[in-house]
């Protein structure tokens, strides 16, 4: 399922008061990482990621690598920062 525009808009502002909760560092999206990500999506639906100064990946690598990895969709890629949104199966809170 793609986001409309009203839905990405609408998740844009959700996350404007979201903390960062997922560091790429150094080594790039490892596996771990890729873990760390679904958990994080599973649990809240809508997670802020930034990119360490020390990665060689920009913030649209590093969404698109994670996006691909956990079925997620992009929501917004801001400098070194971005967020993800994927529906949680069992504790939905975001209504679109």
């Amino acid at each position: 399922m793609e986001l409309t525009s009203k839905q990405r808009a609408m998740l844009r502002s959700i996350a404007n008061t979201l903390d960062t909760i997922l560091y790429i560092g150094k080594d790039g999206v490892t596996q771990h990482t890729v873990k760390e990500a679904y958990d994080a999506l599973e649990a809240r639906e809508l997670i802020k990621c930034a990119v360490q100064n020390g990665c060689e990946l920009t913030a649209k690598e590093a969404s698109e690598i994670l996006c691909r990895e956990v079925h997620a969709q992009s929501v917004q890629c801001i400098g070194r920062r971005f967020v993800l949104y994927k529906e949680s199966r069992e504790n939905k809170r975001i209504m679109l």
